[in-house]
């Protein structure tokens, strides 16, 4: 397998992938009452559920940072976990759920794990533009704000690979989709959302070290609220398995699709 043949493959069916993901937010809001008014209510809601607990019941308390600094901090860590999170709900059962795609010449089925990673940002995009006003208000705003774009791009495609290949292994072990429902919430306690790194004693640092999606949320907040490039290797341990995952996950997929027919 070529090593640009996932980039590749985003690259040519670019506009139908933009379409259609389009189209699948809009059928996702159809027949509600806040319809896309959604987007913007339950970042808050979880936020404000968030910061209730650690501010008031939990007391944390940090130097660097007022109550209203602190919100943010967390926000900066719950966007980008959200995005990822519903990129994990959508995806792992979009391959079983889109058979009638399994023989379509003009829509891929490898698109379809990409095309539900790209639905579930629509409410990563609208909370970091509410996290943008707030952190201008505060006066956050430094040069290392725009790098949140790259840092985005390498959550897109890391979601993208490992999406790939659950997706693929959710066809022969349809278990895994009520397992995901767990890790999700399991990540969202293990993930330093509403905490840092020195928070945590010494001996527990290599489990946290461990989970890939420490390094996405310290990123955000490093580069959106601190105002400085991501710390120490989190960068570069972030970009490597990003794009590892994404290659990797797509070599996986197309193994493992020749054999979707007699499954799904």
């Amino acid at each position: 397998m070529k090593i640009l043949a996932p980039f590749a493959l985003l690259y040519k069916y670019r506009k139908l992938l933009w379409q259609t993901t389009v189209n699948d937010v809009r059928a996702r809001f159809a027949g509600s009452v806040l319809g896309m008014l959604w987007l913007f209510f339950y970042p808050l809601l979880l936020l404000g559920a968030y910061a209730a607990v650690y501010i008031f019941v939990f007391k944390v308390k940090f130097h660097l940072f007022n109550s209203n600094e602190y919100v943010v901090l967390i926000f900066c860590g719950l966007i980008p976990f959200l995005g990822f999170s519903e990129a994990l709900s959508m995806g792992v059962g979009s391959i079983v759920s889109n058979a009638n795609l399994m023989k379509n010449t003009l829509f891929p089925i490898e698109l379809v794990p990409v095309k539900s990673v790209l639905a579930a940002q629509c409410t990563q995009v609208t909370g970091l533009f509410m996290l943008l006003i707030v952190l201008g208000i505060l006066g956050k705003w430094t040069l290392w704000a725009p790098f949140l774009v790259i840092i985005w791009i390498l959550q897109i495609l890391f979601s993208s690979g490992l999406i790939w290949i659950l997706s693929s292994v959710n066809v022969y072990a349809r278990d895994l989709q009520n397992i995901v429902s767990v890790l999700i919430l399991f990540l969202m306690l293990v993930s330093p959302i509403a905490y840092t790194e020195d928070m945590i004693p010494p001996e527990m640092r290599p489990f946290l070290a461990a989970n890939p999606v420490y390094y996405l949320i310290v990123s955000y907040q490093d580069v959106l609220m601190l105002g400085h490039f991501p710390r120490g290797n989190i960068f570069w341990i972030l970009l490597f398995i990003s794009f590892f995952t994404f290659i990797f996950g797509y070599w996986f997929f197309m193994k493992m699709k020749r054999v979707f027919a007699d499954n799904v």
